[in-house]
C-alpha cells in the first residue's frame, strides 16, 4: 500500500509507525480507534470498517464534514490558504472567528487552516475551552488538497464518534480489533499530561484505559494495542499485556535537527493471553 499522509499536522501522529503497528495488529472486520487524532493508521490500513472516535469535537465534526461535503469544506479550506492571511494579524482574527462560533462547515475549514498555520502543528485549548495556539510563522504553509480528497473518500467506510473512551469501550462489538493512541504519560516529573481538548488526561485516566483494555480482551474477544512512552508507570499499568519497545523520533519540531529518539511501548491485549 502507497503511504498516505494526514492532512493535519499532529503532535505524535503515527504515520512513522504505522507499519510496525499494522504488524501488531491481526486483520478483522472492524478497527476502533479510541483515540483518532490524525488518523494515520486509518489511512494506512485496510480494514472493511472502521470507527474514528475522539474527546475533541472540533476534529470530529470536520470529519463528519469530510464525510460528507468533500468538496465544499476543500472549497472552503482554500480560501483561506493565502498570503494576505499568513501574519499574525489575520491569524489572531481567524483564531477569534473561530473561538465565537461559526457554522459548521466555516468552522472546519478554520480548524484545518488554524493546525496548518499555527505553532508547530499544535491542538490546545484554554480552560475556557478556547482555541490558544499562537501564529506559526511559516513561510508558505501547505494547503493539503489531495491528503484531503484521500480522506474523505476512505472516511465512507467509517463511522465517527466523540465519546469518552471508557463509553466507547462498553459499546464495542465482539471481536473488534482496537489501537490506542492516547496522550501520552509525561516523560518526567515536571511534565504534564497532554491537553488538547481542554480535558485534562491525567494518571488515573491512564490506569483507566489499561483496565478497559483488559476488559475487552476478556468480555469482547477484542485484540487492543496501546501505544505510549516506556516507563515505569506503563510498564506496571500495562502488566497484563504483551509488552514490545520502538524508538521513535518525535513528528513534530521546528528544529527537525534537534529531535531524539524516545523509546515508546507498546501493549498488546489479546483474548487468548488475558487468563
Amino acid at each position: 500500500m502507497t503511504p498516505c499522509r494526514a492532512f493535519l499536522k499532529w503532535a505524535g501522529g503515527k504515520f512513522a509507525l504505522t507499519e510496525t503497528l499494522r504488524q501488531h495488529l491481526p486483520q478483522g472486520e472492524l478497527l476502533v480507534e479510541p483515540f483518532a487524532g490524525a488518523a494515520s493508521l486509518f489511512l494506512n490500513s485496510d480494514y472493511p470498517r472502521y470507527q474514528l472516535n475522539d474527546i475533541n469535537d472540533d476534529l470530529i465534526a470536520l470529519y463528519q464534514q469530510l464525510q460528507h461535503s468533500p468538496g465544499r469544506v476543500i472549497d472552503e479550506t482554500r480560501c483561506l490558504f493565502t498570503a494576505a492571511n499568513n501574519n499574525r494579524e489575520r491569524y489572531l482574527a481567524l483564531r477569534a472567528e473561530f473561538n465565537a462560533g461559526c457554522t459548521p462547515l466555516r468552522r472546519a475549514a478554520l480548524f484545518i487552516y488554524l493546525n496548518r498555520f499555527g505553532y508547530n502543528g499544535l491542538c490546545r485549548y484554554n480552560k475556557r475551552g478556547l482555541y490558544n495556539v499562537p501564529f506559526g510563522a511559516y513561510v508558505r504553509p501547505y494547503f493539503p488538497e489531495q491528503e484531503l480528497q484521500t480522506f474523505a473518500a476512505k472516511a465512507q467506510r467509517c463511522e465517527f464518534s466523540c465519546l469518552p473512551f471508557e463509553q466507547l469501550f462498553e459499546q464495542l462489538p465482539h471481536g473488534a480489533v482496537v489501537y490506542c493512541d492516547p496522550p501520552y504519560a509525561p516523560l518526567s516529573v515536571t511534565a504534564t499530561f497532554t491537553n488538547y481538548s481542554g480535558r485534562q488526561f491525567t494518571a488515573a485516566d491512564q490506569r483507566r484505559l489499561a483496565e478497559c483494555a483488559l476488559w475487552a480482551a476478556r468480555e469482547r474477544g477484542a485484540v487492543v494495542l496501546i501505544s505510549n512512552h516506556d516507563l515505569p508507570f506503563t510498564r506496571e499499568i500495562y502488566q497484563q499485556a504483551q509488552l514490545s519497545t520502538i524508538a521513535v523520533r518525535r513528528s513534530i519540531s521546528r528544529n527537525g535537527h534537534g529531535r531524539k529518539a524516545v523509546a515508546e511501548l507498546l501493549a498488546l491485549y489479546r483474548p487468548s493471553s488475558t487468563g
